[in-house]
């Protein structure tokens, strides 16, 4: 099943409840469900009372403004109030921005920007306020910096100065950051400007499950993103189980675009008992069939030279390759307009991808499953 973008869980101190139901939320009313509240959470450090699970802003890109405002405002009704976005999803600010109109005091609204310099935060934050409609944004974050881009971004003109001005003025509250890689996630750990930390954490990445704990111990909100792994895991409703088993994540945000997804997402996490032997199980064999070598389709590696869609590309060998599903997915694959074949392999995806994966030698043996 694969209704689910990402979704999210986590449960530490200082929560408390609006209301939270167990029920099936596909065996009830519309007007019952509109009575389900989400569990409150203080959003580390920043003092923010937010939603257990929150929203993130990346499929969007492909409905529209009304069908987004009508997501928030049934998001409003189901009692969620984190919002996330970034200044990288395209139409994504200005959507939410749309959907938000009457209703920005209901929501915690958070986003993020690539810039490193003073100049360019500046610029990235003044786009953001201007696309959200609004005067103030809750958190914004520094997004995925690379070590030495880090130093860049807290150095003399660097982004932390724009960021650190605009909070003074009261145009942003808080400062959070983003990472994939481990090194910058524990070096963020000890920046005492960082409020906020944004990971991938899911059944088959584990690589900042320590770190997750220090977050906790430093009163340093964690915010979950990837809990299916970019969509390589496709039991969603497992994988949401266990991330909300793990206490020291605080919230995560499933990609959604539709009010149905919202809901998945609602029952998915609904459920609070221990995880089973039989989900255990399960995690184990997901663990053995993806190994780490997967991609988790963060688009970091894009634009491709010649036009490859490289995720899209490895979703659907991966259905191939992992799950037997050779037909529908080669059918999947001939829609592509440019195949894994017409690589030409200049290498420049490589280092943009956080997983350092060997894109150049699976977009071969990706051609090769698929033949063509």
């Amino acid at each position: 099943r694969f209704s689910v973008f990402q979704c999210m869980f986590y449960e530490l101190a200082n929560y408390s409840y609006l209301y939270y139901d167990k029920i099936s939320i596909g065996s009830v009313s519309e007007q019952e469900r509109e009575r389900i509240k989400m569990k409150t959470r203080r959003l580390g450090k920043t003092g923010l009372k937010i939603s257990r699970m929150g929203f993130g802003g990346i499929p969007i890109q492909k409905i529209d403004e009304e069908g987004t405002k009508k997501l928030l405002h049934t998001m409003m009704k189901r009692g969620i109030n984190y919002i996330d976005s970034a200044r990288g999803y395209t139409v994504s600010e200005q959507y939410i921005g749309y959907g938000l109109e009457g209703i920005r005091d209901k929501f915690v609204l958070a986003t993020k920007s690539m810039a490193r310099t003073k100049e360019a935060m500046a610029a990235d934050i003044e786009t953001s306020l201007k696309n959200f409609r609004t005067d103030y944004i809750d958190l914004y974050q520094v997004h995925n910096p690379s070590m030495e881009q880090l130093d860049q971004v807290i150095g003399e003109g660097g982004a932390l100065e724009a960021l650190m001005e605009a909070k003074s003025v009261g145009k942003i509250g808080h400062i959070g950051l983003t990472a994939h890689s481990t090194a910058v996630f524990e070096r963020a750990l000890d920046l005492d400007w960082v409020e906020t930390i944004m990971f991938p954490y899911n059944i088959v990445e584990q690589q900042g499950a320590e770190l997750l704990q220090r977050c906790a111990e430093k009163n340093i909100g964690f915010i979950d993103m990837k809990p299916l792994a970019g969509g390589a895991i496709e039991d969603a409703t497992l994988a949401l189980r266990y991330v909300c088993s793990n206490p020291d994540v605080t919230v995560v945000i499933p990609g959604m675009a539709e009010v149905h997804e919202l809901d998945e997402n609602i029952k998915a996490c609904s459920n609070t008992e221990p995880l089973t032997e039989e989900e255990l199980a399960k995690m184990d064999k997901i663990r053995e069939q993806l190994g780490n070598d997967f991609c988790r389709r963060c688009n970091y590696c894009a634009p491709c030279t010649v036009g490859i869609n490289i995720p899209s590309v490895f979703l659907f060998a991966g259905y191939l390759q992992r799950y037997d599903l050779a037909d529908w997915a080669k059918d999947r694959y001939r829609t592509l307009s440019v195949k894994a074949s017409a690589c030409i392999e200049c290498g420049k995806c490589e280092p943009r991808c956080p997983y350092h994966l060997p894109i150049r030698e699976k977009l071969k043996q990706c051609a090769k499953d698929m033949g063509e």
